[in-house]
């Protein structure tokens, strides 16, 4: 199928009744039925398909996710908006977040997720039209301080050894069923977590597209335990069992610092500010520089409690092209790596996009979450770095082959079957239309429209 200017108008027109769908007035739902509260880093994808439609309400979006804040700069993965009449597992009463000093008042969950947010607000403002310029300018001055108190949380809380690598303390903080969390889960004794129900695979078509109960009970018992250390970053690294230098979110955090530095005169960004933010891009850079392994081409990576390196093909090892690398090296390794059959081009693959794990790792399975499938919020990420590094023939083919897959698969679901394209997961998935609306405004050259 060739993406003609009147499918991209067919794909926008529909990306924006998903949004619009999804719109609960100040937030936007993740998807209708599987995550109908606000979700962090769904939300930053989510204000840039905003962005195309309305910057006053892309902002709001970004700013009433930042007003679940916790003081310690904290961004919690879940802001529990919808009520009681929208069920959600595990909810408010799992976290029991209130027992925490550093809690906002309004229900959260207690972990993070990747930092796209600033790269939301930067594509906000390069959205903005000059009758909101004033207006918006305004609001990101005002939301600046937060974003940078969000990212010292990450290079301070999250990285007591100054390794430039941010640490996870569970898989819910990006890439859930991700095999690359296997072997840390395994160790893990699970003390019975208590009975529950869960809804996600009720709410799927297929519940082998979910993670297993396996897994789920150690997402539980984890959740347990963070509790138990009432969410306190150095108890929660005294003795916590899932510490995970993540690769993957450490290169966001490289992107986004990178991003507020270039807002720094939009938002009159203080002196110290712009000392921090490019202090710790230069640190993850080269934390993520010493992650990268020769042999496989990957960045890889590291078991804090284990003291081992986690060396699996997936999407993750990409983390010095999600970070814009300066490493011409890394770059021309990773490009050549990228179009391989071990990902991209995979002979049997509908089309050459990105998947979750590579084909070539026996913990492959084309339909389950993190374990397989193609993600557009990924693939957008990709895409954004391969035009800031130059790449732009190769960023073009993946724009143009993820609206094909979208236009042949007629669903913005949350993620797609390598090898057929089939929509997977969740469906009306905010994040998957808000990125197609970024993808069908671009130029003809496949750049992103200032």
């Amino acid at each position: 199928m060739t993406v003609t200017a009147d499918i991209r108008a067919v794909l926008r027109d529909q990306a924006a009744a998903v949004l619009h769908g999804n719109d609960a007035g100040s937030w936007t739902r993740a998807a209708p039925r599987l995550y109908p509260h606000q979700w962090s880093w769904d939300s930053a994808f989510i204000a840039i398909g905003w962005a195309h439609l309305d910057v006053r309400r892309a902002m709001t979006e970004l700013e009433q996710l930042f007003a679940a804040q916790w003081s310690t700069g904290m961004v919690p993965h879940i802001v529990f908006r919808a009520g009681p009449d929208k069920p959600y597992f595990p909810g408010p009463e799992w976290w029991d977040c209130a027992i925490s000093p550093a809690a906002p008042p309004m229900p959260t969950t207690g972990i993070c997720q990747p930092p796209v947010h600033a790269l939301a607000a930067q594509r906000i403002w390069q959205l903005t039209p000059d009758t909101h310029r004033a207006e918006i300018r305004a609001r990101l001055r005002a939301l600046y301080p937060r974003l940078v108190a969000w990212h010292r949380y990450l290079a301070t809380e999250r990285d007591p050894e100054s390794s430039g690598l941010v640490t996870t303390y569970h898989p819910w903080e990006g890439t859930d069923n991700s095999p690359r969390w296997d072997h840390a889960l395994a160790r893990i004794e699970v003390a019975r977590p208590g009975p529950y129900t869960r809804l996600d695979t009720s709410q799927v078509g297929d519940a082998s597209e979910r993670p297993t109960d396996w897994d789920y009970d150690r997402y539980l018992w984890l959740v347990e335990l963070l509790r138990k250390c009432r969410y306190d970053n150095a108890e929660i690294y005294r003795g916590y069992p899932f510490l995970i230098k993540d690769v993957f979110f450490s290169a966001v955090l490289v992107a986004a610092n990178a991003a507020l530095l270039d807002l720094a005169d939009v938002a009159d960004a203080s002196d110290s500010d712009r000392a921090e933010l490019a202090g710790w891009l230069d640190r993850g850079r080269a934390g993520l520089a010493r992650c990268f392994d020769d042999d496989s081409g990957l960045c890889v990576d590291y078991d804090v409690r284990s003291g081992e390196q986690i060396r699996l093909r997936t999407f993750a090892g990409f983390a010095p092209l999600f970070a814009a690398t300066t490493d011409s090296r890394q770059r021309d390794v990773q490009l050549a790596l990228l179009d391989s059959a071990d990902f991209c081009g995979n002979p049997k693959f509908r089309w050459p996009l990105l998947p979750s794990t590579s084909p070539a790792e026996t913990a492959f399975e084309p339909h389950n979450y993190w374990r397989g499938p193609v993600w557009p919020v990924i693939t957008w990420l990709l895409w954004r770095s391969l035009h800031l590094l130059g790449c732009d023939r190769r960023a073009e083919a993946l724009r143009l082959d993820s609206l094909d897959q979208l236009a042949e698969a007629g669903e913005f679901a949350e993620y797609f079957e390598p090898f057929t394209g089939a929509p997977l997961g969740s469906v009306q998935q905010s994040w998957t239309a808000a990125v197609v609306l970024d993808w069908a405004a671009a130029d003809s050259d496949g750049a992103a429209v200032n």
